[in-house]
């Protein structure tokens, strides 16, 4: 991998996990609902589950789903699902370091496993792999973009998470964590807007 392809990367993977998504309104509420040091869990679950999606993605899976092109749809409506879940659990939060056992942050698996159900997670492992990986060497380049992307991605979602902390002075009131909550939860819900588009 050439030192341009590298950079290349470096900037598509930057662009992807610093823009709004489903990864990073959840991070966000989880840092204004329960802090960086609880939320530790679900940011490595994002950083390490994304990593090994877009290794998985690249070494087969993408070939599975060109044969199968249904499962692509099916994983897509499964993710859009599980979404709208999560957006019901962030609007129904109550509040900043609330131990109820409906409120908590997502554990290590759950952030992991939610990557692939996440619409936008699929998008950027297809487009990464396909994009930037050659054929005669595909293996060492998959395997160079996830570590790229999951050196990128831990960052990234440090702001979100942090920008949530930040808002906790702002959201001390109950009824502005709640409309907080609510927000981030439409947001979320908002981003199934060019899954629902597509269909239409």
């Amino acid at each position: 991998m050439t030192l341009g392809l590298a950079a290349a990367i470096i900037a598509f993977a930057f662009v992807s996990s610093i823009t709004p998504g489903p990864n990073n309104m959840m991070l966000m509420a989880s840092g204004a609902n329960f802090g960086v040091r609880r939320s530790l869990p679900h940011m490595a679950g994002v950083t390490v589950g994304f990593g090994v999606m877009v290794l998985v993605v690249g070494w087969g899976l993408a070939g599975m789903i060109a044969a199968l092109p249904w499962l692509y749809g099916v994983l897509r409506w499964l993710g859009a699902a599980y979404l709208l879940y999560l957006a019901f659990r962030i609007a129904t939060a109550h509040g900043i370091g609330s131990r109820t056992a409906a409120a908590r942050p997502l554990t290590f698996l759950q952030a992991a496993a939610f990557q692939w159900v996440n619409p936008k997670a699929w998008a950027i492992a297809l487009g990464a792999v396909t994009t930037y990986a050659a054929k005669d060497q595909l293996a060492l380049d998959v395997a160079m973009i996830a570590l790229i992307i999951t050196l990128v991605t831990a960052p990234s979602i440090g702001v979100w998470t942090t920008f949530g902390v930040g808002m906790k002075r702002i959201l001390s009131q109950p009824w502005h964590m709640r409309a907080f909550n609510i927000g981030m939860a439409l947001l979320l819900v908002l981003s199934l807007y060019p899954l629902i588009t597509e269909k239409l």
